[in-house]
């Protein structure tokens, strides 16, 4: 099975709690706090694999999580941080976003490594809660915990020549005659179900040879597996375009090449601009050698290149034209991606709405922070949440909405009274 495209689950790992606790030693009795920092959840990070050409391990294992940052200690110790969770994927695939489709990476280059949801951080001990107004901190923060995300990984060939064509004319069968790829090859249509990529050798020169299959016509509008297959084409450096010239599949060989060449404009304007080259394959077996010079004159094309796969005619002359275009073309860019962070850190944003029910609610990045500072069993803790929901406005906002004394207000997993 041949998959190229598939959406999956990632998630960051979670922040570790820090830890309150205070010093205890024998003649020691105001150890002060010595409550240590939660460590940093794990990051979920993305590594282009040369080895790799299929999104197939996707496909049955959709869920990717790191692991949580372990507990602060005793003694100032912090937390052990989680492992980053490394996920290896194929060269050319695209990490989208899957709500909002925005491209997120990139992964083109072998080894290429991209963090795409950064871990937690952990929250701290109370040892760093200590001033000297405040010398025994009996509470500490929450790790920062992070949330699932969608993701849509979309695979695109890497390749320098991509074999354009209709099925069954034979490039299943090139490839196997040029590079060392064994791709399954039969006498019906549609054989080739994934792109097959291949190494050409040719004297102290070397180029990636990709079979792309299933074009038809109507591929643009998805006819088929138009688009899975499609995109494979828009990473080439050039396109040799095969074409049977022996019509022995009854089809006209210049219409061939018109229907393919329109679908590519139709899908991609910027894909009709590749250079090609035209391959006129199974001359074995052309009955009338007239017929080439029929094709170049109604396609308008000066060069054509003749070749049977089946017997190695014309493949050398082949193969160095196909060198020496791929040279003078230069390796297609990775797509630009706007750089950000999918989890980046707001503390001060809020929003205040009255629900249906008459009660408040609180909610943004600064209620975050907030609960992850906040111990509500404790006094003095409480003491600072109400003073920052006063020097942050939250207070007024509650008025605007129309908060009166007693009524209730909910953040989170807390629920109080709104106070005047």
């Amino acid at each position: 099975m041949y998959i190229d495209k598939v959406k999956i689950t990632i998630k960051s790992g979670n922040g570790g709690k820090g830890h309150t606790s205070f010093h205890t030693e024998k003649f020691v009795p105001n150890g002060g706090p010595d409550g240590g920092d939660g460590g940093r959840g794990g990051s979920i990070i993305f590594i282009a694999d040369p080895n790799m050409n299929t999104l197939l391990d996707f496909y049955y294992k959709k869920k990717y999580f790191a692991p949580d940052g372990e507990r602060g200690d005793i003694k100032k110790c912090s937390g052990k941080s989680g492992a980053d969770l490394r996920v290896r994927v194929p060269c050319g695939t695209l990490v989208r976003d899957a709500e909002s489709g925005r491209v997120i990476a990139d992964m083109y280059e072998a080894g290429e490594e991209k963090v795409i949801l950064k871990g937690g951080r952990g929250g701290l001990g109370n040892a760093k809660f200590a001033t000297p107004t405040r010398q025994a901190p009996r509470f500490s923060q929450s790790g920062e915990a992070t949330i699932p995300r969608e993701v849509i990984l979309e695979l695109k060939t890497i390749a320098d020549v991509g074999l354009i064509g209709f099925p069954n004319v034979g490039k299943s069968t090139l490839l196997s005659v040029l590079t060392d790829a064994r791709p399954k090859i039969a006498n019906y249509h549609f054989t080739t179900l994934s792109p097959n990529l291949g190494v050409v050798k040719y004297h102290d020169e070397s180029f990636v040879l990709a079979d792309i299959p299933g074009l038809v016509e109507g591929a643009s509008e998805n006819r088929g597996l138009g688009h899975s297959f499609l995109r494979h084409t828009e990473r080439a450096r050039i396109l040799a375009h095969i074409v049977d010239i022996s019509g022995s599949e009854g089809r006209n060989p210049a219409e061939d090449y018109q229907t393919i060449n329109l679908e590519l404009k139709k899908y991609s304007k910027e894909l009709s601009k590749l250079k090609q080259i035209a391959v006129l394959n199974k001359t074995d077996i052309l009955a009338d050698k007239n017929d080439i010079d029929a094709f170049k004159a109604a396609c308008k094309l000066k060069t054509v290149y003749s070749v049977s796969a089946a017997t190695g005619e014309g493949l050398a002359a082949l193969t160095a034209a196909m060198c020496e275009l791929v040279k003078s073309v230069p390796k297609p860019a990775p797509i630009k991606v706007e750089e950000y962070e999918y989890d980046s850190y707001d503390g001060s944003s809020f929003t205040v709405e009255r629900a249906d029910e008459g009660y408040f609610i609180i909610s943004g990045g600064l209620v975050s922070r907030l609960a992850r500072n906040v111990a509500f069993d404790d006094p003095r803790s409480m003491q600072y949440f109400q003073n920052m929901l006063s020097s942050h406005g939250v207070n007024d906002k509650l008025r605007e909405a129309g908060a009166r004394d007693g009524d209730t207000v909910r953040m989170l997993d807390l629920e109080f009274e709104f106070i005047e």
